[in-house]
């Protein structure tokens, strides 16, 4: 054991007096509160070593957790580093200035990407779209767009989804936004404007569209998802809008079943209601043809949601609804992407370069699933995924999973991972959410190893963990 590791271990007891932990709260926040005070008082010098969880917990009469999420929130911020083989150390001191806030200067950028939510940036077709922007730029129309969006753009959706999905579509049904929480944003406005209070959503499910209704107005009422996906049967009274992802749901990965797709039909019409469709990924699906949209069973009672976010990047901004009659004039009020975006986009999947892009990448993520799954056998033997060969991640556990300690520990040794938890509003079984889009191939294995690692030493992990 290192000399300044035998030394932290031997003050350890002197901790108690050294921190003043509140006696209310949590007792991470606490814990990273009085850790704080204490270095930015000089009590903790820079360069000084904290004691490892496994003997400062007991100290302080907490659980292990407690200390490795204090640890790890004070090494996001900037106070304490560490490295493999030596203790986490003291960074900041009076003469450098305060700590940058998480978010200010920016966090450390993780040394693996496993945390869902973007497609292989290193796969944009630059070139291409750089030639789409300046036959836009050369060509459109640089006055004011109509409400709904450009109209070749909206004609050419429609003709996508009409072949690609099965959607009942043509050019006066789509609306150009902004991408899907645009999109539910804006129809969530509209719903408050005819009286609607509340708007069933998936639990676990995408927290962003739930904070997109409530900002709205609409009160969030959270609906189990098991593996045949949303349980219709569970629909609370008195709710008349749903918003579901049935070609693959997030993050569980399931799909909503034949039974349950018709289930949720009848539900709409017998309650006058209306369901949301996120089409989030349902271009990638491995095993087979990716399943038919919701919206193609009853257009007039399904708003079909879709962006480029994934497919292409969140920075092409372009996104689009298919929207019924009777809600089209709520989710025209707003402002869609600039002209220029909005014409490169059309010519783009005009010319089938778009059909050609995710053919390409649908090959490069089915194998990069494959490679994650065989890293996890190898390295986690036990472990088990849910959900179908499809999409940008996997949803993995092993018994006994403590997924918030394990995706503390992966998060402070570089590896940024999300939980099934991070989804929730109520609780349910343990899970991590393990994204495969941006994370090159060669890192994957790496990835996997810094995971099992940190598991095997959740109980006495330390944050300056790096490598396994």
């Amino acid at each position: 054991m290192p000399e300044s590791l035998t030394n932290s271990l031997a003050a350890t007891q002197a901790w108690e007096t050294l921190l003043d932990l509140p006696a209310s709260g949590p007792r991470h926040v606490a814990l990273a509160s009085a850790l704080r005070a204490a270095i930015r008082s000089g009590r903790l010098p820079t360069g000084a070593a904290l004691p490892p969880s496994r003997a400062l917990a007991p100290v302080l009469g907490c659980s292990r957790w407690v200390v490795t999420q204090a640890y790890a929130q004070l090494a996001t911020e900037g106070y304490v580093t560490g490295r493999t083989g030596s203790a986490t150390r003291v960074r900041w001191s009076p003469g450098a200035g305060p700590a940058p806030p998480v978010g200010e200067a920016g966090p450390v950028r993780p040394r693996f990407d496993l945390a869902p939510g973007l497609p292989d940036l290193r796969a944009f077709p630059r070139r291409q779209w750089a030639d789409a922007l300046a036959r836009a730029a050369a060509g459109a129309d640089l006055g004011h767009l109509p409400a709904a969006g450009l109209p070749e753009l909206r004609a050419v959706l429609a003709e996508y989804l009409v072949r690609s999905r099965g959607a009942v579509a043509e050019a006066s049904s789509v609306v150009v936004c902004g991408g899907i929480r645009d999109a539910v944003g804006r129809l969530a406005r509209g719903l408050v404007a005819a009286g609607h209070r509340e708007v069933a959503v998936e639990d676990p499910g995408w927290g962003a569209l739930r904070s997109v209704v409530a900002a709205a107005g609409l009160r969030v009422r959270p609906v189990p998802v098991d593996g045949d996906g949303l349980r219709v049967a569970e629909l609370p009274p008195g709710v008349r809008v749903v918003l579901c992802s049935p070609a693959h749901q997030f993050p569980t990965g399931v799909v909503l079943s034949p039974a349950r797709r018709a289930a949720l039909i009848d539900w709409a019409r017998a309650v006058d209601g209306l369901v949301v469709e996120d089409e989030y990924d349902s271009e990638f699906r491995y095993d087979r043809k990716p399943v038919g949209c919701l919206q193609g069973l009853d257009p007039s009672r399904v708003v079909l949601a879709g962006s480029a976010h994934k497919t292409l990047a969140p920075a092409v901004g372009v996104g689009w609804a298919v929207v019924p009659a009777r809600w089209r004039t709520a989710v025209e009020a707003g402002a869609g992407p600039p002209a220029i975006d909005q014409a490169a986009f059309a010519s783009f999947v005009a010319a089938g370069r778009y059909d050609r892009h995710l053919h390409r990448v649908r090959q490069r993520y089915r194998a990069r699933r494959d490679l994650l799954l065989a890293a996890l056998a190898a390295g986690r033997p036990g472990a088990t995924t849910q959900g179908v060969s499809a999409g940008l991640h996997v949803v993995c556990s092993w018994p006994g999973l403590d997924e918030t300690a394990v995706a503390a520990a992966a998060r402070a040794a570089g590896v940024d991972v999300m939980t099934l938890a991070d989804y929730r509003v109520r609780p349910g079984p343990p899970g991590l959410v393990l994204g495969y889009g941006n994370i090159s191939d060669a890192a994957v294995p790496g990835a996997v190893a810094v995971l099992t690692a940190v598991n095997r030493l959740a109980e006495g992990w330390e944050p300056g963990l790096s490598s396994p």
